[in-house]
């Protein structure tokens, strides 16, 4: 008998190289989002917002160090108690099992088996949302398909060419599905798959299994996207806020969304909460040369310059005189005197000397990497 409702796995293989250089160091996953959060806040709260005990990340090798620095001993989210935890286990593991001939997925079927779950939730890095999981769970029970996937519909310029695009019929079936790189269509939306999959527990052990001795593909997304033409598999449709993470300006945009009150408060304060990191540092402190409009701060910043339209994560300066304008501006950074930042992404520990401008714009922000010490004006993609 299977004591838990759900587990969880987690793929965080998928890396879009449009996203660089904010990937270059570090996943998708931990990338920062509206000044405290990481994008992996989002999925390890849709998880535990649904009562799941444990939960199984796969990553690629050697980019987990910001992913153990976020998380810890998993704390902020319940997942460090006796019944309640998250492993992690490396891709490439999976490829030099395959190609050594030995059982690929048998990491993963153990895990399955020890959870003790009766149901099991899939979920990808790239969709930034605040789902209900019992809800869609509900709904994957009432429809007795083998398995359910979320979508959401959505205008072209947020869909990736590698996102699947769903054809779900009139009883909320999905009767195929096909690359958005080889929709030739003029439809204003489409019926994005968000990568979200909810099957029963001991069908996938089975199905694991199967694929292995097959020949499957090792990306369990993509073991999950060909199940769809193999078994009966209904469709949840999800109408809350969603971003597409896929290049920077999907990123800058979504960043951007949450100074809109009514998106903000749609993501980050519905009935379920989103956890993150805590960190216990004094309160953003504004000068009275300051002045802040329509702007958000994490804890730690010291603000005596302009901003407007803008967000800054924990522990930035913004001196007298300096002027940040529509810009995401990460942890640690420095603007210094009479300094213009327009249309920018600074990474962590960016420091702009003084009078230096960076200017970029709505469609192409400029991205200052990590660490950069910048000496000299940047303007457009230089």
């Amino acid at each position: 008998m299977r004591a838990n409702k759900m587990s969880a796995i987690l793929g965080n293989v998928y890396e879009c190289p449009e996203l660089l250089p904010l990937t270059e160091k570090r996943p998708l996953a931990t990338l920062p989002f509206d000044c405290k959060y990481r994008l992996i806040d989002f999925n390890l709260s849709n998880a535990i917002n649904a009562n799941i005990k444990s939960v199984y990340m796969i990553f690629n090798q050697g980019t987990t160090q910001s992913v153990f620095d976020h998380i810890g001993g998993g704390r902020e989210w319940h997942l460090d108690s006796v019944d309640s935890r998250y492993f992690v286990h490396y891709y490439q593991d999976f490829l030099k099992k395959k190609a050594e001939g030995r059982p690929y997925f048998e990491s993963v079927i153990d895990y399955l088996n020890k959870s003790k779950s009766e149901y099991t939730v899939f979920m990808g890095n790239r969709m930034l949302c605040n789902i209900d999981l019992e809800a869609v769970l509900k709904i994957h029970q009432q429809s007795n398909s083998t398995m359910t996937v979320v979508y959401k519909k959505m205008p072209k310029e947020q869909v990736y060419r590698q996102d699947e695009i769903l054809e779900i019929d009139e009883h909320g079936l999905v009767q195929g599905h096909h690359n958005f790189l080889e929709d030739k269509s003029d439809d204003e939306l489409f019926n994005l798959g968000m990568k979200i999959f909810i099957c029963q527990t001991e069908w996938l052990i089975n199905a694991l299994q199967e694929g292995q001795n097959s020949g499957s593909p090792v990306a369990l997304l993509d073991f999950f996207t060909l199940a769809m033409n193999k078994v009966k598999t209904s469709a949840y449709e999800y109408t809350g806020f969603l971003r597409n993470i896929f290049d920077i300006k999907s990123y800058y945009d979504a960043n951007m969304d949450m100074l809109d009150p009514k998106k903000f408060t749609s993501l980050l304060y519905s009935k379920q909460k989103i956890y993150t990191k805590l960190k216990n540092e004094v309160a953003t402190y504004y000068s009275p040369t300051s002045e802040v409009k329509k702007s958000q701060f994490a804890t730690g910043c010291l603000v005596d310059g302009k901003t407007h339209g803008s967000l800054f994560s924990r522990s930035v300066v913004i001196e007298k005189d300096a002027a940040v304008e529509d810009s995401i501006v990460m942890a640690n950074c420095r603007i210094c005197e009479k300094a213009v930042v327009q249309y920018a992404i600074l990474d962590k520990n960016v420091v702009v000397e003084p009078g230096i401008k960076i200017i970029g714009s709505a469609d192409k922000p400029v991205v200052i990497k990590k660490n950069t010490h910048v000496l000299s004006d940047v303007y457009g993609g230089e």
